[in-house]
Order: C-alpha cells, then structure tokens, then sequence
C-alpha cells in the first residue's frame, strides 16, 4: 500500500484552476520527483497535501488515513513534514532555536537528541552557526537549516518544494547528496525540483505536471531518456 496516494486531486484559486484530477502515489522508501514548467501546479500539489489549501474535490490518503481538509498542524503532527519553498526558517530566531521548533511535537529526549547530532553531521555549515540569527545565513545555509530542522520531527514522508532554487552549483550538489544519504536511511521524499536533470538523476520514479495535469510518468531514468522531456527540460534540443 502506497505512504501517499492522491486521487482524481483538483484545485482551484478562485476562477483559476490550478490543478485538474491529478493522481498519483509515493511508496514507501522511494524518492518521487514532481517536474514541470513554472505555474504547472508543482508547489500547488505540495500545499495541498500539506493542508495549506482546501481541494475542491479528491482524496488524499498518508499512512492508510484521509487527511484532506485537516489543518496543517494536524498534517505535520502525523510525520508528513513539508520545507516549503523560500525555506520558511524563523530569521530572528537562533539556527538552534529552529532546529528545536523542528522537534515541536516530540517528547522522545534522547531520539531528538540523536537527530539532531545526525543533521548537524549531515549539514557542517548548520553546525557551525547555531548561535547566529537564521537570517544572517546565506541561502544555501538556510535551506540546509530548513531540511535539518525538517529531519528534526522525524518525517515518514518529507516534502522539499524547490531546495535547489537561487542556490550556486556547489551547494546544490551538497543538498542533493543529503537527499540521497535520508532516502538511504529510510525517509521518503516527495521532491520539486526546477532543476529537472538533477531531479530526475536522485529519484525513483517521476510525474511531469503540465498546466495542471500529469501528462507523464514512470521509472526517473527513462524519463530522462525521453526525447519529449529532454527537449522540454533537460535543454536538449
């Protein structure tokens, strides 16, 4: 049985339809990409699920439980953690202050205790700057602070809405190594990503939204040998 199952999902914004019966479904252990031009509906599938917006029609199912129309702290609470896009860290807060928030709903100390060591591990920028405000971080070390506090409430399934985004070559290559090391360690992924190529090199499977609507799907690695997604976005021409 899928983690994630969506079915026949619609959204709107007022008289604009943002996503039209979409359907898909994240198993456990995998990394799922959603790919896509910008205003296809990626972040909007994301929110959705997160319970940052009501569909109009559709279901939504985690962990063997309907979650649609429950609030987002309910969503979060059931281990179903999005790091939205542009981060969402508390800049006038401390890098330890909101690697703590991360743990909100946890009580188990010393398992909190021994994530937060295993995400300073994985994020040694994060490490070194607990003390600072998180606003004075450069971009790729908030979004490195907003995936380690992520990984703070333990998710059964993580959300990454555009971790690449803005960010320079290098740093994207660290955050897509970490990506690969917590699917490894058993956390799910449900990833959007504007960098299509790298997206589709990390993940298992993958669905192309398009205007909303799934126009592809499959196995990541045939995807990316499709001559229609590589003309599309990998800039083959």
């Amino acid at each position: 049985m899928p983690l994630l199952s969506i079915t026949d999902l619609s959204v709107s914004y007022g008289s604009i339809q943002a996503l039209r019966g979409i359907s898909l479904h994240v198993d456990e252990g995998e990394i799922v990409t959603l790919i896509g031009g910008n205003g296809a509906g990626k972040s909007t599938t994301l929110r959705t699920i997160s319970g940052l917006l009501s569909p109009r029609s559709g279901t939504i199912e985690f962990d063997g439980h309907m979650i649609q129309g429950q609030p987002p702290h309910g969503i979060a609470q059931s281990r179903l953690i999005h790091v939205p896009e542009g981060r969402g860290i508390f800049a006038n807060l401390t890098v330890e202050e909101n690697l703590q928030l991360g743990a909100y709903f946890r009580h188990d100390k010393a398992a909190i205790r021994a994530d937060r060591e295993r995400a300073l591990t994985l994020f040694p920028r994060v490490h070194e700057r607990l003390q600072q405000q998180a606003g004075t971080l450069s971009g790729g070390e908030q979004q490195m602070l907003a995936i380690a506090r992520a990984l703070l409430a333990r998710p059964k399934l993580l959300m990454l809405d555009e971790p690449s985004l803005g960010l320079a070559p290098q740093i994207v290559q660290t955050i897509f190594q970490v990506i690969r090391e917590i699917n490894q360690e058993g956390t799910t992924i449900l990833l959007v990503e504007q960098n299509a190529s790298m997206a589709l090199q990390v993940a298992h499977r993958a669905y192309v939204l398009e205007v909303g609507s799934i126009q592809m799907e499959g196995d990541a690695k045939q995807l990316a040998a499709s001559d229609d997604v590589r003309k599309a976005y990998l800039g083959a021409h």
